[in-house]
């Protein structure tokens, strides 16, 4: 396994653990929308475009939920 490989199991990994996590508070949906950034990195290094442009537009709807949930 390479290292962009070993980057984008890390990526999703931390997706699924924040998105398990979330009803436990606002900085868990700050860390989902963290790790969405991560897997669209990885998406877009990888050459997998739509998939890097997905979880950026994900990322984005996490973050104003972060925001959201501050208040």
């Amino acid at each position: 396994m390479d290292g962009l490989s070993l980057f984008g199991l890390f990526a999703v990994s931390c997706m699924l653990a924040f998105y398990a996590l979330e009803a436990r508070g606002s900085w868990f949906i700050f860390g989902f929308a963290v790790s969405c950034v991560l897997g669209s990195v990885y998406g877009f290094l990888h050459g997998a475009w739509p998939f890097g442009l997905v979880e950026g537009v994900w990322s984005l709807v996490a973050f104003r939920r972060w925001w959201s949930a501050r208040r």
